[in-house]
């Protein structure tokens, strides 16, 4: 390999090249934000806080955007070719990955408290 086709190869994404792995890990990070909306309203309206959006069916919906949020999180994360800041989607896909988390954590948490108080 010549020093002169390394030097051609890009090593980095440009700021604004819309790659695979940017796009799935901002789908996954938004799906997460969702699922975490979600459940933040059906923990407050379980609570009697508020009194609209989705009740404990709420929960499902947190619990199914969680999941599929961290399924595709880890999906970028485990196909990145690159590290962070590469342009591959990978710092993204940990936020899709740790919202995810939380999302799911919320809806267990209003599975759990509908059942107990139900």
């Amino acid at each position: 390999m010549s020093v002169r086709s390394t030097l051609a190869t890009p090593l980095a994404a440009s700021a604004y090249t819309m790659s695979s792995g940017r796009l799935g890990a901002i789908v996954a990070a938004l799906l997460g934000l969702a699922g975490v909306a979600v459940g933040g309203l059906a923990l407050a309206r379980l609570a009697g806080r508020v009194t609209f959006g989705p009740g404990p069916g709420g929960a499902v919906v947190a619990l199914a955007a969680g999941c599929a949020a961290m399924a595709i999180g880890g999906l970028v994360v485990a196909t990145s070719d690159g590290g962070l800041g590469t342009g591959n989607g990978l710092g993204g896909a940990v936020v899709a990955l740790v919202v995810g988390l939380a999302a799911t954590a919320l809806g267990g948490l209003v599975l759990a408290r509908s059942r107990r108080t139900g």
